[in-house]
C-alpha cells in the first residue's frame, strides 16, 4: 500500500492506462462473454452494494434472484424449479456434483461420466470432491456417444453429465438418450448449458436439452454469456425445488440460519443486471439476438468455405470451427484453437455483421 494516497486524477490516469492494455471486443472473436447490455449496466449500478450472502439485509435483491430463477425455470419447462445465482458455470457444475455425491453417499469409489467435450470445470470439481471422471469419446459430429456412456455406468456411478452448447464446437449432446440412461440407472443427470441455455430456447427448432427431457436433474446456465449480463452471473437450477437444501450448513450469525450456496458473499448487482436484460428484451427480443448471432455464424462459415477453409463441424449454436492454418490469422484478430487444432470463433452479439465481413476480408487477402 502506498504511504500517501494518489489524487483522483492520478489514480484514474493510472487505471485508464491499464484498461487501455485490454483488448477491445471489436477484435475479440474467441470469447463466450460479450459487452454487457446497457440495461444490465444500469441495473448493476443500482445494486452495487448488495450482498446476497446475507439476504435478510437485502430482501428486495433476494426477490430479484428468486425471480431470475423463476424466469429460467419457466424457460426450461419447469416453472417450480429450485436454484440460485452462482458466479458462473464452474460454480454451478461443482455444486451439481456436490449434490450428486450427497445423494449417493453409499458409493465407495464414486465416479461420474462426462463427454470428452466437457468443460475443464469438471476436472476441478472431481479434484475437490474426490470423484473419478470417466470421459466418453465423441461421435464424428463432436457429440457425446450415448452408447459408450451407457457402457461405462457401474454401481459406483453417481452422475451423468451432458453438454448443451459445447465450448469448442457449439454442439448439443444427445440429451434425450442420456436422460433415458439416467432414468434406467437412477443417476443424477446434470446438463451443462452454461452457453447453450440462452441460445437453444430461442432457436426456430430447438433441440431437447432441459427439464422437458425425463431424467434431467439439474441445469447450469450463464446469463453473463449470451444473456449479456454483467460478470459474474450464472445460475444452477434443479428440477426438485428443495434439492439444494441437502447442502445446507449452519450460518448462525447471519439473517438466515442456513445456506447451501458455495460462496459466502455473493454480489446482487449482476443478478439484477441479468434479470433486467431478460425482462427488457423478453422472448421476442432474445429470439432476435439469437437469430442475428446464428445468421452471422452461417455467414462466417459460408465465407470461410468460399476461401477453401472447411468447417470442422456444423454447430447447433453460434460457435464456428474450421480446418485452418494458424498462419492465415493476422492481427488484430483474437481467435482461439480447439484441442484438435481447429480454428474456433464465437459469434457473440458484439461480433456484428461488419466484424464478420472485416475478418473475411482479411482472410481473403491472406488467401490471395
Amino acid at each position: 500500500m502506498l504511504n500517501k494516497g494518489l489524487s483522483e486524477e492520478e489514480l484514474f490516469t493510472f487505471l485508464a492506462s491499464r484498461k487501455s492494455e485490454d483488448l477491445d471486443y471489436d477484435v475479440i472473436l474467441s470469447s463466450m462473454c460479450t459487452a454487457p447490455h446497457p440495461i444490465a449496466v444500469r441495473a448493476h449500478c443500482m445494486f452495487m452494494e448488495t450482498n446476497l450472502g446475507d439476504p435478510g439485509l437485502f430482501p428486495g435483491t433476494m426477490s430479484l434472484e428468486q425471480l431470475l430463477i423463476s424466469r429460467f425455470g419457466t424457460l426450461f419447462h419447469c416453472p417450480g424449479a429450485g436454484g440460485y445465482a452462482t458466479s458462473g458455470g464452474t460454480e454451478s457444475n461443482i455444486q451439481a456434483l456436490r449434490l450428486a455425491k450427497v445423494h449417493r453417499s453409499d458409493s465407495i469409489s464414486p465416479n461420474i461420466i462426462v463427454p470428452d467435450s466437457a468443460h475443464f470445470s469438471f476436472k476441478k470439481a472431481c479434484d475437490i470432491l474426490g470423484l473419478e471422471m470417466r470421459r466418453i469419446p465423441l461421435t464424428k459430429d463432436f457429440r457425446m456417444d450415448a452408447d459408450l456412456a451407457a457402457g461405462q455406468v457401474d454401481t459406483n456411478t453417481i452422475a451423468l453429465v451432458g453438454v448443451a452448447g459445447t465450448t469448442e464446437y457449439g454442439m448439443a449432446d444427445p440429451i434425450t438418450a442420456l436422460g433415458k440412461i439416467a432414468c434406467q440407472h437412477d443417476l443424477f443427470f446434470h446438463v451443462d448449458a452454461a452457453f447453450g441455455g440462452m441460445v437453444i430456447p430461442f432457436l426456430d427448432n430447438p433441440v431437447p436439452f432441459d427439464f422437458a427431457v425425463p431424467g434431467v436433474t439439474s441445469i447450469a446456465v450463464d446469463p453473463h454469456k449470451m444473456g449479456m449480463s454483467t460478470i459474474p452471473c450464472g445460475c444452477l437450477l434443479t428440477r426438485e425445488p428443495d434439492l439444494l437444501r441437502s447442502l445446507n450448513i449452519d450460518t448462525p450469525y447471519l439473517t438466515v440460519k442456513q445456506e447451501y450456496t458455495l460462496a459466502g458473499t455473493r454480489p446482487g448487482a449482476p443478478v439484477a443486471g441479468a434479470l433486467a436484460v431478460m425482462d427488457y428484451l423478453g422472448m421476442d427480443g432474445m429470439r432476435a439476438v439469437v437469430r442475428g448471432c446464428m445468421k452471422n455464424t452461417r455467414r462466417l462459415i459460408a465465407g470461410m468455405e468460399t476461401f477453401g477453409i472447411p468447417r470442422a463441424a456444423t454447430p447447433d449454436v453460434n460457435v464456428a470451427s474450421f480446418v485452418c492454418d494458424s498462419g492465415r490469422i493476422k492481427p488484430p484478430w483474437k481467435v482461439s484453437w480447439t484441442c484438435r487444432k481447429h480454428l474456433r470463433i464465437v459469434c457473440m452479439p458484439h461480433v456484428h455483421r461488419d466484424r464478420i465481413e472485416a475478418f473475411l476480408k482479411d482472410i481473403g487477402e491472406s488467401h490471395a
